[in-house]
């Protein structure tokens, strides 16, 4: 599937691949793990055609972008609020509206709470927050040491992450038929494999959300939309009621029929929400 980052550039000597589409008022959409841009494939056109200007990103050790060969180079949700500011400038924005899914959402928080300059507004889309992550199924994983993980064979890698996929949509048929094989090639191979555990789960530290808990409160002085799939078996939609009741004056939409990767599963209405949203 051809990818919607297309450009690149280096931040701090790392190669990001990104993509601008459309004119009008700047957007920001960040994907979360493990995922990349291509997750807004199908909701980037409605906001182009809805007069907004989309700015996207592979973020850093995901999707297009560079996989550090160096394990010391900082791949968290932390690490990667300096990578978006400095992507911002070089798209000459000092503000946006942004919109985050899964943990790019934790991302969004950081910013929100320490650099709330660079939001004009914010929506959250099936995010992780709090200590919502890793699931246990993902902590016993870690548990059992990522060198050995980065180490089992192709085939059983990917026959295993193909099932944990699956599990984050609604209607996995409809996920097969379209994306689910390069979901699967992005974190599968002699690159992907090692990448995956290298640059995203051994990050799966909630302490980056739970830094920035207490100051919710806070992103009120934003607007601040929060949508959630019912059934997201990633991140329990209790963790949505949890951040609109934190985040004064938020609002909550939630979308039956509809797991984690909601903009998989329902990219339309995501589009719709997010147009409503920021018209108001």
């Amino acid at each position: 599937m051809n990818p919607i980052a297309t450009d690149n550039v280096l931040i701090d000597g790392k190669r990001i691949a990104h993509g601008v589409y459309g004119e009008g008022e700047p957007i920001v959409l960040l994907h979360g793990t493990p995922s990349s841009s291509l997750i807004w494939r199908n909701v980037v056109p409605q906001l182009v055609g809805a007069g907004y200007r989309v700015h996207l990103f592979d973020l850093l050790g995901y999707g297009h972008s560079e996989r550090p060969r160096d394990p010391s180079v900082d791949t968290s949700i932390s690490a990667q609020v300096p990578v978006l500011e400095a992507l911002m400038d070089h798209w000459g924005l000092e503000t946006a509206h942004i919109v985050a899914h899964d943990f790019g959402g934790g991302i969004a928080q950081r910013l929100g709470v320490f650099h709330p300059r660079r939001l004009q507004s914010l929506t959250l889309i099936d995010v992780v927050s709090y200590d919502s992550y890793p699931s246990p199924r993902t902590r016993q994983q870690m548990a059992a040491g990522l060198e050995r993980l980065i180490k089992v064979p192709d085939d059983e890698h990917r026959a295993h992450f193909r099932e944990w996929l699956l599990t984050a949509v609604h209607d996995p048929q409809r996920f097969e038929s379209s994306t689910l094989e390069t979901y699967l090639d992005f974190i599968s191979g002699p690159i992907g494999q090692a990448s995956l555990f290298q640059h995203q789960i051994r990050h799966y530290d909630p302490k980056h959300t739970l830094e920035v808990a207490a100051r919710l409160p806070e992103l009120g002085r934003i607007p601040v939309k929060l949508i959630w799939g019912a059934d997201d078996a990633w991140q329990s939609v209790d963790y949505a009621y949890r951040l609109h009741a934190d985040i004064p004056g938020s609002d909550l939409s939630v979308l039956e029929e509809c797991g984690h990767f909601s903009p998989e599963d329902r990219p339309e209405e995501i589009a719709r929400l997010v147009i409503e949203f920021l018209k108001r």
